[in-house]
């Protein structure tokens, strides 16, 4: 029988993390103290809290908790903390790229405004970088439930900042609320200011918000994508393309996109010939990182050790990572199957 390889020791690229969702148990308990921020209770018990976002008040309750962990975050030297911890977990799940995704509108008015704050991320990311040698870089995301004149700004703000880190121009939250055509001038602005466009949908509603966000947004990478798998014509266009969904299997059992881990459609898209790069989303809440979803593909869908490897290499290639540090990856990657 072959030897089972370590996933953690398997270098690959994670391209779907949110920001605050990214801070571990302990901290979240630790800033809460020093802040006197009563948590809700789904937060202090250590067991992910239970949530279904398949309807508007279980997307409300997940929200809900998001906001209270995000409320903890108030000064430069906790969101230093939060990057560096981060990044640290990253490399111990044998991460060598990290893109962490943050809508800097959140954290502004605590941070000095909304530039101030988005300078306090980036420069959150150079120390982290520093600090731990993983390469990272930042995705600016809008949200699907503000106006759209806002995402327009925040496009502005990320195309300003692209030589400071900032490698791609998102779309989060419910994506049962706002049309992605509300967004195309936002994403227009990213894209023609050299920004990547990766938007959030095929998650809470089906194929059509996919289709939507490559007819709309001229999307390259689709954060979730899974229902696609719905549609075998989507399927083979998002193969066609080259266009990397950023699937996040925890996450869609968590929120109750799907039932168990075995219903999640990692082979359907893989066998699509679909390229994915597997993400934790919000660990926070979810309760495992990016090695564990390396662990659902194996345990739940049968993926082999060169398929594993093969998942790694897509997630390097959908990455906005450069040459050097993708050639290393990639190589990093034979080694760890020959090993």
């Amino acid at each position: 029988m072959e030897r089972v390889r370590d996933v953690s020791e398997l270098p690959k690229a994670h391209l779907h993390l949110h920001f605050t969702g990214s801070m571990r148990h302990t901290t979240l308990l630790e800033l809460a103290d020093k802040y006197g921020v009563r948590l809700p209770e789904a937060l202090t018990s250590g067991e992910p809290p239970k949530l279904r976002a398949t309807d508007e008040r279980g997307w409300f309750r997940f929200q809900r908790l998001y906001d209270a962990a995000r409320s903890c975050l108030r000064e430069p030297e906790d969101i230093q903390r939060l990057v560096r911890e981060a990044a640290e977990e990253d490399i111990k799940d044998g991460s060598g790229w990290l893109e962490i995704q943050v809508d800097p509108t959140s954290y502004a008015p605590r941070l000095g405004g909304l530039i101030a704050a988005l300078e306090v991320i980036l420069d959150a990311v150079d120390s982290a970088v520093r600090d731990t040698g993983l390469g990272m870089r930042v995705l600016v995301a809008a949200n699907r439930m503000k106006h759209p004149l806002d995402a327009r700004t925040l496009a502005r703000l990320a195309v300003r900042y692209a030589d400071r880190g900032i490698v791609g121009f998102g779309l989060s939250n419910d994506e049962r609320r706002g049309m992605a055509r509300d967004f195309d001038r936002a994403f227009a602005i990213a894209r023609e200011g050299g920004l990547m466009s990766a938007p959030h949908g095929g998650e809470l509603t089906g194929p059509a918000s996919v289709r939507d966000c490559l007819d709309d947004l001229h999307a390259s990478r689709i954060g979730h994508g899974v229902r696609a798998a719905e549609d075998p014509r989507l399927l083979k266009r998002l193969a066609d393309r080259g266009v990397t969904c950023e699937v996040c299997p925890a996450s869609n059992v968590a929120l109750g996109v799907y039932e168990k881990h075995a219903d999640v459609p990692l082979r359907t898209l893989f066998e699509a010939g679909v390229p994915m790069a597997l993400g934790a989303d919000d660990p926070l809440l979810f309760g495992s990182r990016l090695a564990a979803q390396y662990e659902i593909a194996r345990r739940h869908h049968a993926f082999t050790d060169p398929e594993l490897a093969e998942l790694a290499r897509q997630s390097v290639r959908a990455s906005a990572a450069p040459e050097d540090v993708r050639a290393k990856l990639l190589s990093g990657i034979d080694d760890w199957l020959t090993s």
